[in-house]
């Protein structure tokens, strides 16, 4: 028997156990896929945010807010394929942290585009504050910094839909894919949206998604309630960047994806 069906990011934040109004996932790929289940009323996203339907187990319909990054991980692959600049992906993380930041410098990866919250289709990647101490070091970071600045630009835009609904912003992140194994990205994604970032002790929540909607349909799992039971998280990412600090980097960003955006 078919006992479930549901799209990649359906599934992942069922995996991720986000069965209730206000819970986040966001799934750090090629791209990053951002979901926050909004209930069981259809609402209209006033921000640049897409509707979808959310995996239900019931008659009664769910519903989620969705945003896309077209270059998350990929960033990465550049790096490795384009730059030669590492050998291998998993070196990204040493090289970054071999500077203390970015030194300045703002990568807006728009390599085939910008996705929500705006929505470019003709933007292209452009790296800004360049100066004669830039090293690659600092370009690998910024890299990197890119792919927390675009989820944090899809979280803002998912909170502003919140309060304006009368609902509460998101309260915590949790995180998979293949990327959110990065410690340092996972820190400074804490750090730019001033929630906990928390990353599970499984991180391959899509297929994890897709075996619970079976299980509860063949009876290996009794309830969603089992569900959010069994979750554990792995860590937890605190943030240590001072309110104004994170919204000074948020402007930065903006700053940059206007430059890009008027190319």
């Amino acid at each position: 028997p078919i006992g479930g069906v549901a799209g990649d990011q359906q599934s992942a934040l069922f995996g991720q156990a986000c069965f209730r109004e206000g819970m986040a996932k966001n799934t750090y790929g090629t791209g990053c896929f951002m979901l926050v289940h909004t209930g069981h009323k259809f609402q209209t996203s006033h921000n640049g945010l897409l509707t979808t339907s959310a995996a239900q187990v019931t008659q009664q319909t769910e519903y989620a807010f969705e945003g896309s990054v077209f270059v998350g991980g990929a960033v990465v692959q550049w790096l490795r394929d384009g730059l030669h600049a590492i050998q291998g992906s998993g070196e990204v993380q040493a090289l970054a942290q071999s500077v203390p930041d970015s030194g300045g410098v703002m990568m807006v990866p728009a390599f085939t585009g910008l996705g929500a919250p705006y929505w470019k289709p003709d933007a292209r990647g452009t790296i800004t504050g360049l100066s004669r101490g830039t090293t690659v070091a600092h370009i690998a970071r910024a890299a990197l910094e890119s792919i927390a600045y675009q989820s944090a630009a899809l979280l803002q835009a998912m909170s502003r839909d919140a309060v304006a609904a009368g609902a509460a912003p998101v309260a915590e992140l949790r995180v998979d894919g293949g990327a959110c194994i990065n410690d340092l990205l996972m820190q400074f994604q804490a750090d730019l949206l001033g929630i906990p970032v928390v990353r599970p002790a499984v991180t391959e929540t899509t297929a994890l998604g897709a075996a619970y909607l079976a299980g509860l349909s063949s009876g290996v799992y009794a309830s969603t309630a089992e569900l959010s039971a069994m979750w554990r998280a792995e860590r937890t990412f605190l943030p240590t960047l001072s309110a104004d600090r994170a919204v000074g980097l948020m402007a930065q960003w903006e700053h940059a994806v206007r430059q890009t955006v008027a190319l």
